[in-house]
């Protein structure tokens, strides 16, 4: 068996689920700065993440719904998400994104994979005001908080705990991303596959592709599928 882990953010989407959830707070720009120094490893993921969740507090649940509803794969990747498993292919995302926004675009495309690792954030509210107040339960928003295993936790930690859980040496394995946090699982994957890649990322890669068709081709050619 193999495994293929994709990143979500940049790669399987170019979508960047922050910064849809930004545009309807009107902190997008802020969202996309900290993103993109985060990609390009000026600043430590876990940090990044956590800013721009702070920057997300008190975002209304609908406002949180219709953002992740924006959310969508790139051209050709539910025809390769769909091909990797009609090969027997285990397929894994493996993203610092967040599970609902994952959710939503593959269920959009009518696509699903072997895998989720992502991260959430937490709503809270709805329970009811102080007694006597008339407007009756508070809103459910969000808390300007994240959590889930990888905020602090590693790609490359993810990709080796699916691998000894599955019995499938590491060699076996293949790792598609573009950011400075992809960089851990590349790092350890038996192939390393940039998608788009960051200028930091690049020279860990052993291939580049900038579309899914040729990331198709060029996992065929590999065997793979």
């Amino acid at each position: 068996m193999t495994v293929v882990a994709f990143d979500f953010d940049g790669t399987l989407s170019d979508s960047e689920m922050t910064v849809l959830l930004g545009e309807r707070y009107g902190v997008a720009d802020r969202m996309e700065e900290i993103t993109e120094r985060a990609m390009n490893d000026e600043i430590a993921y876990a940090t990044s993440l956590r800013e721009r969740a702070a920057l997300l507090e008190d975002l209304p649940e609908d406002d949180v719904a219709a953002a992740f509803d924006e959310v969508v794969l790139r051209p050709g990747a539910a025809d390769l998400i769909a091909a990797l498993r009609e090969a027997g292919v285990h397929v894994a995302i493996l993203t610092g994104g967040f599970e609902r926004g994952v959710e939503a675009a593959l269920e959009k495309e009518g696509v699903s994979v072997d895998g989720i690792v992502a991260n959430r954030l937490p709503i809270a509210g709805g329970a009811r005001r102080a007694s006597g107040d008339a407007s009756g339960q508070r809103p459910r928003t969000l808390t300007g908080e994240v959590e889930g295993p990888l905020i602090e936790g590693t790609k490359d930690d993810a990709l080796e705990a699916l691998a000894d859980d599955l019995g499938v040496p590491m060699d076996d394995t293949i790792a598609v991303g573009d950011g400075a946090n992809d960089l851990p699982m590349l790092q350890v994957a038996g192939r390393a596959i940039g998608f788009e890649p960051k200028d930091a990322v690049r020279p860990h890669c052993d291939a580049v592709v900038t579309r899914m068709d040729r990331l198709q081709s060029l996992l065929e050619e590999d065997g793979v599928s």
